[in-house]
């Protein structure tokens, strides 16, 4: 697709909840960009979280969107996980399945009260990593990369696991802001430099200062939070912001977002079933009842002990 097209492309006034892929065949370069706004809002009210987890939360959920995007099969799952020994924030996960996106956050509440209105990352996790997990369904193979969360922000944290991991120099920018209704929107864009890996030729990932990497990057710098996280401008329109001298973009195509929690009382029942009669009776309370609650829902499912059918003697 040239970039004219990508002028006379009509998106949605209000362009939320959303992913759109494109490439730069002639820098070598692909990239997404994502906005998320209702299904963030509906993820978010789950549980009572304060502004800054709240935030946080929502840059991990659009970095999700922006990474899981590159899933090729739909049945595929990306995991992004944070963890730490000491932290206020003892857990963050979220996951990306077929464009539906699920996450959570376990912190301390008593400490975080005590940090103020703009913490630093160090500050929220103290020594902790950050796992990127691709699971791909059709060929049954897992790929994990784990960095340490030593930057200024998440996005740094991305940007090193690409590096690291997979030896390709990236880009990641996020924003979020709140609108005057109270909802938060985010939005966040991701660049990759691609290796040709042709007979003979040099892989591009072994040059970090390749001439055609540092132009899209300085490009893809120049993008404000603002404009990431502002509804009203298409997502296609910050493509073309950002690469209209280029001679041709080609747009990949994207996914609708939604809120995909996938716990259920089948998938429930299935797992407890898995345990000795003997812990099953020590979960279930005086009525015979066992209480499973999903962190990422906030859901309680109530499993009665009858339900499980005794192996026969």
């Amino acid at each position: 697709m040239t970039k004219a097209s990508i002028v006379t492309n009509t998106a949605p006034t209000t362009d939320l909840d959303r992913v759109v892929g494109f490439t730069i065949p002639e820098r070598h370069a692909r990239g997404r960009v994502a906005r998320l706004g209702p299904v963030l809002n509906e993820i978010l009210s789950a549980h009572a979280y304060p502004p800054v987890i709240e935030r946080l939360l929502a840059e991990a959920l659009t970095l999700t969107a922006l990474l899981g995007a590159m899933l090729k099969n739909a049945e595929g799952q990306m995991t992004l996980q944070a963890q730490t020994k000491g932290g206020i924030v003892s857990l963050l996960v979220c996951d990306y399945k077929n464009g539906e996106l699920r996450g959570y956050v376990q912190f301390n509440a008593e400490r975080l009260a005590r940090l103020g209105k703009n913490p630093s990352l160090y500050a929220l996790f103290n020594q902790g990593y950050l796992a990127i997990t691709f699971d791909q369904s059709t060929t049954k193979e897992r790929y994990q990369g784990i960095v340490p969360l030593d930057g200024e922000s998440l996005s740094a944290a991305a940007e090193s696991y690409f590096l690291q991991s997979e030896q390709i120099p990236s880009l990641v920018r996020l924003g979020v802001s709140r609108g005057a209704d109270g909802e938060l929107i985010a939005g966040g864009i991701f660049l990759q430099h691609l290796p040709e890996g042709e007979l003979g030729r040099e892989r591009l990932h072994t040059r970090l200062d390749h001439p055609e990497w540092q132009h899209v990057e300085a490009l893809g710098s120049t993008m404000g939070a603002d404009e990431l996280a502002d509804a009203a401008i298409p997502l296609e329109t910050l493509v073309w912001r950002l690469f209209n001298e280029e001679s041709e973009v080609r747009l990949l195509g994207g996914a609708q977002l939604s809120r995909g929690c996938r716990c259920d009382s089948a998938y429930i029942t299935q797992v407890l079933g898995k345990f000795p009669v003997e812990e099953r009776a020590a979960m279930a309370d005086e009525n015979g009842v066992i209480s499973v609650d999903c962190a990422f829902c906030s859901t309680k499912f109530p499993v009665q002990l009858a339900d499980f059918v005794s192996p026969p003697l």
